[in-house]
């Protein structure tokens, strides 16, 4: 599950509020990964809201992982950190905080590839559907297309993103994906699967 990235210091007070509920949802229903993804937020904002969903987190087996931000994912006890395809490489993370989980969102075989090299955990790609929180990234990739990333990847994590939906986990799942990421399929608790 991936927050939105709707939360500013505006809406911070309410929220944050549905953003935790959302993620003591995913919590409970068993989710491998949560990635905060409030971008908007300053430092002392995001940290605050890591803290907390850590606390919520504490305990399962659910990882919480920040958006681009190590240095606020350490202090605030989270599992790991997940890079945008322009951020630093994930090989800089394991330098400075080798304990972290290391996450990397790629759009292509190439970045795929380096991302594993540079010491990544998982990746994300995509968009394999169409979805608008994806479209500045140009035209959908297709399953092909992520079946042959997975495939070149070998046994490295290849997670699907962008327009997944009930109607095409099987098909995502069939093609070699590792798992799947989301932001509306998870908006709503009562979504989750």
């Amino acid at each position: 599950m991936i927050t939105s990235g709707e939360t500013r210091a505006e809406n911070y007070q309410g929220h944050s509020k549905q953003l935790l509920d959302q993620i003591r949802a995913a919590v409970e229903a068993g989710f491998e990964i949560v990635q905060i993804r409030e971008k908007r937020l300053s430092a002392r904002l995001q940290l605050a809201l890591g803290q907390a969903a850590v606390e919520i987190a504490h305990g399962s087996q659910t990882a919480i992982l920040l958006n681009d931000r190590a240095d606020i994912a350490e202090a605030c006890g989270a599992d790991g950190v997940h890079l945008p395809a322009n951020s630093i490489p994930a090989s800089k993370i394991r330098e400075y905080f080798p304990n972290l989980l290391v996450g990397v969102s790629t759009h292509s075989s190439e970045e795929v590839i380096a991302a594993s090299e540079s010491g990544a955990d998982f990746v994300t790609f995509g968009p394999v559907f169409r979805t608008p929180s994806k479209e500045k990234f140009g035209d959908p990739q297709g399953i092909d297309r992520l079946r042959s990333v997975c495939k070149a990847a070998e046994k490295f994590p290849v997670i699907a993103i962008g327009g997944i939906g009930h109607d095409n986990i099987k098909e995502i799942k069939s093609a070699g994906a590792g798992g799947i990421a989301a932001i509306r399929l998870f908006s709503k608790p009562e979504r989750f699967i």
